[in-house]
C-alpha cells in the first residue's frame, strides 16, 4: 500500500517565486525471504526546467546534496544507527551508514544499486527510487529534498524539521514516517 507525505520547506530556506508543492509517495512491499523493496516517488509541482538538474551517468557518487538531490533516511525505532540514501535526477546515488547522529560509519554495503529515474511532465516532475532493504522491520523514515533553482535559490524540504536556524535532515525529529 502506498502512502503519501507532503514535504515542507525549512523556514530559513523558502523556495523561489512562484512557490510550489513537494510530496513523496512510498510503497513498501515485502519480497521473498529477508529482503523487501522500497519504492519512493518524489513529486515537485513546478517545471523541471526551473531547477538545476545535474548531468552525468548513473553511478555511485558523493556530495550529491550540493545541488538538486532527494534523500531517504531509515532506522529502526530501538537504534541510533541509520542509513542515508541520496538520489540525483541523473541516476547517481549514494548510501551511507551512521552509527549515531552524524557519526558516519562509511559507505553502506549494497548488494545491488538502486533504480533511480526521473519523469518530466512539463508542468511538474518526479524522481523515483527503488531499493532493497531488510524485510520484517518496522522502519522509521525521513524523506527530504534539496532543490536548487536556476536563479540560485536553494530550498530544503522534509516531512518534519527540528527547531533551529538551519535544516538538519539527520536530526531524529526528521524520522517522522513509519514503514511496517
Amino acid at each position: 500500500m502506498a502512502v503519501q507525505f507532503n514535504l515542507i520547506p525549512h523556514p530559513a530556506t523558502p523556495p523561489g517565486d512562484p512557490p510550489f508543492k513537494v510530496w513523496a509517495t512510498v510503497d513498501y512491499a515485502a519480497a521473498f525471504g529477508a529482503t523487501a523493496t522500497a519504492n519512493i516517488w518524489f513529486g515537485i509541482g513546478a517545471p523541471a526546467q526551473r531547477f538545476v538538474i545535474p548531468e552525468g551517468e548513473p553511478h555511485r557518487a558523493d556530495d550529491l546534496w550540493q545541488t538538486t538531490c532527494f534523500e531517504a533516511f531509515l532506522r529502526t525505532a530501538d537504534s541510533a544507527e541509520y542509513r542515508e540514501w541520496n538520489f540525483a535526477p541523473n541516476g547517481q546515488w549514494a548510501a551511507y551508514d551512521f552509527s549515531a547522529y552524524r557519526e558516519k560509519s562509511g559507505d553502506a554495503e549494497i548488494a545491488s544499486a538502486p533504480y533511480v529515474r526521473m519523469e518530466d511532465n512539463f508542468t511538474w516532475w518526479t524522481l523515483g527510487a527503488t531499493f532493497a532493504l531488510e524485510a520484517g522491520v518496522h522502519w522509521q523514515l525521513g524523506l527530504s529534498a534539496i532543490l536548487e533553482e536556476k536563479d540560485g535559490t536553494k530550498s530544503y524540504w522534509a516531512i518534519a524539521h527540528p527547531e533551529g536556524d538551519k535544516p538538519d535532515f539527520h536530526d531524529p525529529a526528521c524520522f517522522a514516517a513509519r514503514l511496517a
